[in-house]
């Protein structure tokens, strides 16, 4: 069986999704043969300068990118479609991934791959199964396509929000975001003497530039704080080994080993490190956002109590972060927050997921997984 995973970098959590999502089919089936590609990579020529350039939009110019956002969702919502940008150049593309990879299926976890997906499928009545994974607690209509399958959402609410708004797949399964396995068995660990404090700044590295806030948190009593900076390298080579309390690590793939130790982590609210906290009970706290997709995981926060948006003032920011690490209870009570939430997410969804497309039958024989069915995994 081929399995095709098609993705890109506009920021690291469609990626990431992609890649958690190969490790478990690959998994579930040992004979699959799974292929990531990030189609915008594979489809424009100097992808770098692409990414590079929309980086820049992101971080520099915010407001026309939230306008192109909203613009974008409205259009969709009204047009009932969604337009893909050089649709001659993109099908052309994707056609010849296809007779390359010959997949069984698709997987998306970036809109315009199942947009581009969904459009091949409609022009050429092709029969190919899709399944879309949506990557941030968003029901922005570009992510809502008629040649997908099963859907694979982050929560209840944004189930009810593509129905809403048209999704007409047979399946939608709430399962979160996907995340490595390691977030979902952490216990963590107190420190005996303090608290631990976990700053990140996502993919990209994006933290706070101002050196008080720093400064301010090097001081606080009893409380010990990792920064793991990421791709940011201007920003480990800033804060690497000025600060005697202020532990700051570059790009790592085992954030959840510091997640284990850590008592509070502050982070900007894209949707793996959501979830990554939430699976490993881990209170969140998030600078307030300026983008739209964060702006709606900021309020899905909020919303389930588990975590706080704190000022972006660097000197309210770290009272506002001592406040939260002295509240044992306020901590507790965030963690039983997260444990609820985690109770309302089907497990098993990519097997759930795999199985409406292919069959029980066929799931369970090809990889001999009535065992597991057995063992309730599958029920």
């Amino acid at each position: 069986m081929n399995i095709l995973i098609l993705t890109g970098k506009f920021g690291m959590g469609h990626y990431s999704a992609a890649k958690t999502l190969g490790l478990e089919i690959q998994k579930l089936f040992s004979s699959a043969n799974v292929t990531i590609v990030d189609l915008v990579e594979y489809s424009v020529p100097m992808s770098d300068v692409y990414y590079r350039s929309f980086r820049f939009f992101v971080t520099r110019c915010q407001k026309a990118y939230n306008a192109y956002y909203k613009g974008t969702n409205r259009m969709a919502a009204l047009s009932g479609e969604n337009k893909i940008p050089l649709p001659h150049h993109f099908l052309k593309k994707l056609e010849s991934l296809l007779q390359r990879e010959q997949p069984d299926m698709i997987v998306c976890t970036l809109p315009i791959c199942a947009q581009v997906v969904s459009e091949y499928k409609r022009r050429f009545d092709a029969n190919i199964p899709l399944i879309t994974c949506i990557t941030d607690v968003s029901t922005h209509g570009e992510w809502i396509n008629p040649g997908t399958d099963v859907y694979l959402v982050p929560s209840e609410s944004v189930k009810k929000g593509i129905i809403a708004k048209g999704a007409c797949s047979d399946l939608i399964l709430v399962g979160g975001i996907p995340v490595k396995e390691q977030f979902k068995t952490l216990r963590h660990r107190s420190a005996h003497n303090g608290k631990n404090l976990l700053i990140m700044g996502g993919g990209w590295g994006l933290l706070p530039k101002e050196p008080t806030f720093y400064e301010t948190l090097n001081t606080f009593s009893g409380v010990r704080t990792t920064i793991i900076t990421g791709n940011n390298r201007s920003a480990y080579e800033r804060l690497h080994g000025r600060y005697a309390n202020i532990e700051v690590i570059g790009f790592t793939d085992e954030v959840y080993r510091y997640m284990e130790k850590a008592d509070l982590i502050v982070t900007k609210p894209g949707g793996i490190t959501l979830f990554e906290s939430i699976f490993a009970e881990l209170p969140l706290a998030t600078i307030a956002p300026t983008l739209m997709q964060e702006i709606h995981n900021a309020e899905f926060i909020e919303a389930n109590a588990i975590g706080r948006v704190i000022s972006s003032e660097p000197k309210e920011t770290v009272q506002e972060l001592l406040a939260m690490l002295d509240d044992d209870i306020a901590l507790a009570e965030i963690r039983a927050n997260m444990r609820r939430l985690k109770a309302t997410l089907e497990p098993n969804v990519t097997i759930k997921a795999l199985r409406h497309i292919l069959g029980r039958e066929a799931v369970a024989e090809r990889e001999n997984l009535l065992t597991l069915h057995e063992g309730g995994v599958l029920a």
